[in-house]
């Protein structure tokens, strides 16, 4: 089964503003450049129920998806994902336990689950020790038969800038595109 909306990879681009987190989601260009330009969404800082809407462009006027967590100020809550009518595409939740010492994530939708994990556990733990800002972060997302579902790549810029594989043709980019943000927003805290 294919998602309803699968794109194979897209680039998730971070702007910072002084009260939220503006993204910008790309579309892998025919060369493996930036592409057209997908969603864009912006994530207000220390909101007490996390809530972020991506609309197809910056002037904000149609939304496309979104994410909301399901409980306020819980560590532990989950984050649904909603299409533009409002229809649930997915689930994601950062597995706190299993993140002490490399960061995971559960990830669900329409047919399948699975965990994505930091590729590194030394650069996890290098990154809970210590304040070296120049370190990459790698997840790579196996379903629960072992299959691989998708893998989220940062790469080292001046603003975070996220390279993301979607392998199993089940997994919407929406629902992609929402994890690839929130691995970013709850990784900062």
């Amino acid at each position: 089964m294919t998602a309803a909306m699968h794109l194979p990879a897209f680039l998730v681009k971070q702007r910072f503003a002084m009260t939220t987190n503006r993204y910008e989601i790309l579309a892998v260009g025919p060369d493996g450049g930036e592409g057209q330009l997908m969603a864009f969404a912006e994530q207000k800082r220390l909101a007490f129920k996390e809530q972020v809407t991506f609309y197809t462009d910056t002037s904000k006027s149609r939304p496309v998806f979104s994410f909301k967590a399901r409980k306020a100020i819980d560590l532990a809550s989950g984050y649904d994902v909603f299409d533009e009518a409002g229809a649930p595409l997915g689930f994601f939740r950062k597995e706190f336990g299993a993140s002490l010492l490399r960061s995971t994530f559960h990830l669900e939708g329409p047919g399948f689950a699975g965990v994505g994990q930091e590729r590194s556990q030394l650069t996890a733990l290098l990154r809970r020790f210590t304040d070296l800002p120049f370190l990459s972060i790698h997840f790579d997302f196996v379903s629960a038969e072992g299959t691989p579902l998708m893998t989220v790549d940062r790469q080292f810029k001046l603003r975070d800038r996220y390279e993301v594989r979607v392998l199993d043709p089940r997994v919407d980019f929406r629902l992609a595109a929402a994890m690839a943000v929130g691995l970013d927003a709850l990784m900062q805290r």
